[in-house]
């Protein structure tokens, strides 16, 4: 793009002087700066030129599953060192294709980024709709559909061939789902008021 460039760009492209004017605005007015869908040197480039902490809205760990939309734990770490938050996404990025990732694929990115991070930085990153995602075969030929045009555009991630779902997530109370699984691994309360919420609240608050 004219400021800089996405996961599917060559890895030397970067943030631009018009990206960095960007940046300064939105530091300015009072904008989140989300890295979600930045290369890694434009992620490098737009942390470096931000006076406030940045946030990726949604994503997954790369040390969990190699993918181009899921983030380096050196990404990870920056991103906490810049008082930023990481929402964990629930998209078929964390697992390899064809296996539609569950509740457990789920958290063991959770908890990755929660090791790498802490727990000040960690949060939910939905990327889909509140509601549960449709799979009947109906709704599985519309999405292979829009999926052949993607492709056919060049614009489709790799593993883009499943659903827009976790098994074990797909519906609308899924936070209170993620927050009892992370009592069950014996994260304290505290953790998961943070990650439910609180995290992005208190970064939201330092932008703004």
């Amino acid at each position: 793009s004219p400021f800089g460039a996405g996961v599917l760009a060559p890895a030397d492209a970067t943030l631009t002087d018009l990206g960095r004017q960007a940046v300064a605005k939105m530091n300015q007015v009072g904008v989140a700066l989300d890295l979600s869908h930045a290369n890694p040197a434009t992620t490098a480039a737009a942390m470096a030129a931000s006076t406030k902490p940045v946030i990726m809205s949604h994503g997954g760990c790369d040390a969990v599953h190699p993918h181009p939309r899921n983030k380096s734990d050196d990404q990870l770490r920056a991103l906490a060192a810049k008082g930023g938050v990481f929402g964990i996404y629930d998209l078929p990025y964390l697992t390899p294709s064809p296996r539609q990732p569950t509740l457990d694929d789920y958290m063991a990115h959770m908890t990755h980024a929660l090791g790498v991070m802490g727990e000040d930085h960690v949060g939910i990153g939905s990327d889909t709709s509140f509601g549960a995602m449709d799979h009947s075969p109906q709704s599985q030929a519309a999405f292979d559909e829009m999926e052949r045009q993607r492709h056919a555009a060049g614009v489709a991630a790799p593993e883009e061939d499943r659903m827009t779902y976790v098994e074990g997530l797909n519906q609308a109370d899924r936070a209170l789902v993620i927050a009892d699984a992370l009592l069950k691994r014996r994260y304290p309360a505290r953790v998961a008021e943070k990650v439910l919420g609180a995290n992005f609240v208190r970064v939201f608050g330092e932008i703004w």
